[in-house]
């Protein structure tokens, strides 16, 4: 087991031995490698709350991450091979025991966010279509539900392939399986022959969660080629805690990528995306132009700070498995708590029972309330359906009761 509980001083400690690991632009002769001193007029290099701040102390050494690590332990520029090393831990760390993978089956990275973690993914799917089968981007498509994130079309869009929506039922938020089969025998008459599948691990409006075995059979049963990946940007911090039954981890062999975020649940700071992919995938991301980073690079996005991957690690450590579950069990009862208010007061919402999102229907919420509460519409620029909000650690009790309070006065 890597993830355990530890203390403060234990956390700094391994922070600063990873950073003791890396090169020291301070007092090593760097001249080949361009990578980012800090401006020290702005980020003072040698302040005293930098020895009981390992996070700000790998931001500001500011190691470059750049390529993927999990391939042989050693990928990448030597510059930074301690902090790597924490990245690696961290991507064994999340595959292996909160998604059940097999020991070091999995690749992957810290991106800078769910956006570029789920076009990464579609990215090697393209790239894996054209090269083992010689197909065309126009004959690539990515398959989701109406309520995915807008991150599939955007991603569709950049590399050229066909992004295909689903209906979905208007109360459960379900795909049906004759809807997909009707899109699909659409797609295969369109002269689409190539599939990449997305199971929504928590929709963003909605948190509603797919079946991926339901999706598969569908495409397996129509002799369908495809890939499926794992959008749990949202869902991928608290629904493996919540939902001891989930099939959306990589012991379900129908998975083969999944996107989780630590910006959203685990809240570390922005730039926390995590791709994840297994082994004998990534290659097809390879840029083999990059000759001169040390281990190629794989990803979207280059460059990348090391520090955010430090971030992911010390909150994982800081609650350990027990903690972290026990923090997000206690989400669940204070959003079950709201919804037996909500249902007192005769308001009807959509929710996951494993999940801390509710989206309520627009129509029954008082005037006054969304704005109160920065309440998130499905859709600012018209009339919204529904009203979403997330109860989190810090809306726990006041923010929580308060609102029930405001409710029930807005509506006596």
């Amino acid at each position: 087991m890597i993830w355990k509980h530890m203390t403060k001083p234990e956390i700094k400690d391994r922070v600063y031995k990873a950073l003791a690991e890396n090169r020291n632009y301070d007092s090593d002769f760097i001249l080949g490698i361009p990578g980012t001193y800090l401006d020290t007029a702005q980020f003072h290099r040698d302040a005293d709350f930098l020895e009981d701040a390992p996070f700000l102390r790998t931001f500001i050494n500011n190691p470059n991450h750049i390529g993927c690590h999990t391939l042989t332990g050693d990928e990448g520029e030597d510059l930074f091979r301690g902090t790597q090393k924490i990245e690696v831990e961290l991507i064994h760390m999340i595959s292996e025991e909160i998604m059940q993978a097999e020991p070091r089956s999995i690749d992957g990275y810290v991106a800078p966010g769910g956006t570029e973690a789920n076009i990464q993914a579609l990215w090697i799917y393209r790239n894996y279509y054209q090269k083992e089968f010689g197909a065309k981007p126009s004959e690539v498509a990515v398959v989701f539900s109406d309520d995915s994130h807008y991150s599939f079309y955007k991603g569709a869009n950049l590399l050229g392939i066909r992004a295909l929506n689903v209906p979905v039922g208007e109360e459960d938020r379900m795909i049906k399986s004759e809807s997909l089969q009707a899109v699909l025998e659409q797609a295969t008459a369109d002269g689409i022959k190539y599939f990449i599948a997305i199971a929504n691990m928590s929709t963003t409006m909605f948190g509603s969660v797919d079946d991926p075995d339901q999706i598969a059979d569908v495409f397996e049963q129509m002799a369908l080629p495809y890939k499926m990946h794992v959008d749990g940007a949202f869902g991928g911090f608290i629904y493996p805690f919540t939902n001891s039954k989930s099939k959306l981890q990589f012991a379900n062999p129908r998975i083969n990528s999944m996107t989780v975020d630590a910006h959203k649940m685990l809240m570390a700071p922005y730039g926390t995306g995590v791709f994840m992919i297994r082994k004998d995938w990534i290659h097809y991301a390879a840029t083999s132009e990059a000759s001169y980073v040390q281990g190629l690079d794989y990803t979207m996005v280059g460059s990348r700070s090391g520090a955010q991957a430090v971030s992911i690690w010390m909150i994982l450590m800081t609650h350990g498995p027990k903690g972290w579950k026990n923090t997000m069990e206690r989400l669940i009862i204070e959003t079950d708590k709201l919804c037996a208010a909500l249902d007192d007061m005769g308001i009807s919402y959509f929710r996951d029972p494993h999940l801390n999102i509710i989206s309520m229907h627009a129509p029954q919420i008082p005037a006054e309330i969304p704005g109160k509460y920065r309440l998130v519409s499905d859709n600012f620029g018209a009339e919204p359906k529904w009203w979403k909000i997330v109860v989190m650690q810090h809306t726990i009790g006041k923010v929580v009761d308060q609102f029930i309070a405001d409710m029930r006065t807005a509506l006596a």
